[in-house]
C-alpha cells in the first residue's frame, strides 16, 4: 500500500486492517495464528462491528490463508458495489449446485444497525478454519455466508440512527442506498438486493436459512430470541421436523451453554405476561419467502438493549448451533424437504390466508422485568417502564399454531401474458419453469375480476399496497397469443407460483401494485348521450330491468344518484369496459 493511497484512505475514514501479511502473496496458515486474524469487534473489546470494507477484507484475507474457504461477486446492489457470498467448503470442490452435500445459507446485515451477525460469522469462520477437528465434523456441508446484504445501509455508517440500541459504538442504517427495507422485499423485488439474493438463494438452495437481528419491543431477560419461521406452512413430516425437533433442540443447546432463550418475543409494547403469538412471516420477509422451496428459516433476534459483546456471544452461539445441526441432520433433512415438496403438488388445494388458533396454546416460562405504569417527567402522561430490579419467571401463554382461513383449488396450469414482462422476470428469477404458447389459441380459463379490494393510506415500503383483496371467478373462452407463457403448477415452485399469482395472497403481484393499471376506467359515458341508449338496454334485457328496479328500491342512495343508476346500466350491458378490473393473469383447472 503507497504512502499517497494510504494518506487517501485515512483522510476519508476508511481504516483498512492490516493483519500481518501481504495482500498481494498468498501466506501459508502455518506461518499465522488465530491472533492474527482478530476481528475489529474483539480488538475493540466488543464495543466496535467492522466497516464493510473491513468486513469483505477479512474474509478475502482468510480465503488467502485458507483453501476452504472461497470469497465470490454475486451480482449487485442498489449500492454499486457487489454483493459478495463466503463459502466454506471443508472439501475445497465449491459446487453450489452439488445435490449430495448438506447447505446452510446465513445471511448478515440486512437491517446493517443489527451488526450482531456480520461480527458473530467472521469469528465463527475463522474458528472453523483454525481447528482441524471442525473442518473434519463440517465436511458434508456447504456453510455459506452473506457477510453483510444491505452493504448501501452499510456505508451509511453512523452513531444515532439506532436511538434504543446499546451499541457499537457505530453501525450502519437500516434503509439500503435507496431507503428500501430489505426485509419487506423477497417478493417485490424493487431492489437489485434482492434479485441478487434470489440467485444466490436459488443456486445454494440451502436446507437451512439463517438472517440475523436485533429487536426489542418489550424488556426482558434474556440476550437472543429465536423466531422460526411458522411451522404450520410447511407440509407434513418437515412441519414436525422443525417444531417437534429443530426447535426444541436448540433451544435446549444454547441453554446448555447457559444462554437462556424464548421465542421471538412479539407483543409491541404490551405486556408479555398477557401472552404473545408468533410472528407470522409472509413471503415479502425472509424467512417467509425462504420457506415458499420448503427451506428451514430461522431469525435470531438479540436485544437491543443488551451489551453488545453479549448479543455478539450469543449470536455466535446460535449460528454455532445451528451449523451443528444441519450438520448432523442434513441428509436426512434433505429428503424429508424433498417430500415435503411433493406432498404440497398432491394437493387441491392451497391456504392463502391465516389465523391464530387460539385452541392450541403452549406455555413457556417467560424471564422477564416488571412492567410499571409510572408518570413520565416529560411529558407529564403515564408511560410503561421496566423495573430491571424486580426480575420474573412466569408462565405465559404462547400461540404458536395458525390455522387456514381460505383455501384456492390449485390449477393445473396459468397463463400469463408475454407483455407482463415484470411478472416474467420475477418467476424466471425464482426458477420457475414455463413455456411460451408456439401459435394463438383459444381456450377454456377461469378468470377473475376484482371484486373488492382496501389500500394503506400512507405508503409502504413505496408502494401503496393492496389488502383484503377478493375476486370474482368466471370461466370463459380466452384468446391468447404465440409466446404466452403456459406454467404448470406441478413444479417445485409451486408455493411462490401461487402466492404472487392469486391475487388474494397477502403478498400478491396484485397486493404489491404489479395491476393498478386495470383498476382505472379507461372509458366513460356522458349522461346526456347514453340516457336514451340505456332505456333501450333496458327495454332489450329483463333480467337487467329486473335487477335494476330491485337496487332502486332497496338502496335509497342509489334510487335519488341519476348517474349511478346510469353506470350501473353501462357497467352491466355490453358497452363495459372488459379491462376493468380484469385480472390479466388466467388460470386453467383441468
Amino acid at each position: 500500500m503507497n504512502k499517497l493511497f494510504s494518506s487517501f484512505m485515512l483522510f476519508i475514514g476508511i481504516a483498512i486492517p492490516i493483519i500481518g501479511f501481504s495482500q498481494e502473496t498468498t501466506t501459508s496458515k502455518d506461518s499465522i495464528s488465530k491472533s492474527q486474524f482478530e476481528t475489529v469487534f474483539e480488538k475493540s473489546k466488543g464495543t466496535k462491528t467492522a466497516t464493510y470494507e473491513q468486513t469483505i477484507l477479512y474474509y478475502q484475507n482468510l480465503a488467502k490463508v485458507f483453501p476452504e474457504i472461497k470469497v465470490e461477486k454475486m451480482g449487485t446492489t442498489d449500492s454499486g458495489h457487489p454483493l459478495h457470498l463466503v463459502i466454506f467448503d471443508a472439501k475445497k470442490i465449491f459446487i453450489l449446485k452439488d445435490i449430495s452435500r448438506s447447505k446452510l445459507l446465513i445471511n448478515n446485515g440486512i437491517h446493517p444497525g443489527e451488526s450482531d451477525g456480520i461480527d458473530a460469522s467472521m469469528q465463527l469462520l475463522r474458528d472453523i478454519a483454525f481447528d482441524k477437528n471442525l473442518k473434519e465434523k463440517y465436511k458434508n456441508i456447504l456453510i455459506c455466508i452473506i457477510p453483510i446484504y444491505n452493504v448501501g445501509g452499510s456505508l451509511n455508517r453512523n452513531s444515532n440512527s439506532r436511538v434504543n440500541q446499546n451499541g457499537p459504538i457505530s453501525y450502519g442504517f437500516r434503509g439500503n442506498s435507496l431507503n428500501y427495507d430489505l426485509n419487506r422485499d423477497f417478493i417485490k423485488n424493487d431492489s437489485q438486493n434482492a434479485k441478487s439474493f434470489a440467485k444466490i438463494f436459488h443456486e445454494v438452495n440451502p436446507i437451512v436459512f439463517v438472517d440475523t437481528h436485533v429487536s426489542n419491543g418489550a424488556d426482558y431477560q434474556y440476550t437472543v430470541t429465536q423466531l422460526f419461521t411458522q411451522h404450520n406452512k410447511l407440509n407434513g413430516k418437515i412441519s414436525d421436523y422443525l417444531y417437534y425437533k429443530m426447535i426444541p433442540e436448540l433451544e435446549e443447546k444454547l441453554t446448555k451453554k447457559g444462554i437462556i432463550n424464548a421465542p421471538y418475543v412479539n407483543v409491541f409494547n404490551k405486556d408479555p405476561k398477557n401472552g404473545f403469538t408468533q410472528f407470522f412471516d409472509s413471503p415479502r420477509y425472509s424467512t417467509g419467502y425462504t420457506s415458499l422451496f420448503n427451506t428451514l428459516g430461522l431469525t435470531v433476534e438479540t436485544h437491543m438493549l443488551k451489551p453488545y459483546k453479549e448479543r455478539v456471544k450469543a449470536t455466535y452461539a446460535i449460528l454455532e448451533e445451528v451449523i451443528d445441526f444441519t450438520s448432523a441432520y442434513g441428509r436426512s433433512l434433505d429428503n424429508i424437504r424433498k417430500g415435503s415438496a411433493d406432498e404440497t403438488l398432491s394437493k387441491k388445494t392451497y391456504p392463502i390466508h391465516w389465523k391464530i388458533d387460539s385452541t392450541r396454546i403452549k406455555t413457556i416460562d417467560f424471564k422477564g422485568f416488571e412492567r410499571e405504569i409510572i408518570t413520565s417527567k416529560v411529558t407529564g402522561q403515564q408511560r410503561v417502564k421496566y423495573n430491571r430490579e424486580k426480575p420474573y419467571t412466569q408462565e405465559v401463554d404462547f400461540y404458536d399454531h395458525y390455522k387456514p382461513t381460505k383455501e384456492i383449488v390449485i390449477p393445473n396450469f396459468y397463463i400469463v401474458p408475454k407483455h407482463l414482462t415484470n411478472v416474467i422476470e420475477l418467476l424466471k428469477l425464482n426458477t420457475i419453469k414455463m413455456h411460451p404458447l408456439k401459435k394463438d389459441i383459444s381456450i377454456l380459463v377461469e378468470s377473475y375480476e376484482i371484486k373488492k379490494y382496501e389500500t394503506v393510506k400512507m405508503p409502504y415500503e413505496g408502494h401503496y399496497l393492496h389488502m383484503n383483496t377478493e375476486v370474482i371467478a368466471t370461466h370463459r373462452q380466452q384468446k391468447f397469443e404465440a409466446g404466452d407463457f403456459l406454467i404448470s403448477t406441478q413444479q417445485p415452485g409451486i408455493k411462490y407460483i401461487i402466492e404472487t399469482l392469486e391475487p388474494e395472497a397477502k403478498d400478491s403481484f396484485f397486493n404489491w401494485n404489479f395491476f393498478d393499471i386495470i383498476l382505472q376506467q379507461k372509458e366513460h359515458f356522458s349522461p346526456y348521450i347514453f340516457e336514451d341508449l340505456a332505456k333501450t338496454i333496458l327495454d332489450d334485457n329483463k333480467d337487467l330491468r329486473s335487477k335494476f328496479e330491485q337496487k332502486k328500491a332497496q338502496d335509497s342512495l342509489f334510487s335519488k344518484n341519476s348517474y349511478e343508476q346510469l353506470n350501473f346500466i353501462y357497467m352491466n350491458s355490453k358497452y363495459a369496459e372488459k379491462e376493468f378490473l380484469q385480472y390479466p393473469i388466467y388460470r386453467i383447472l383441468k
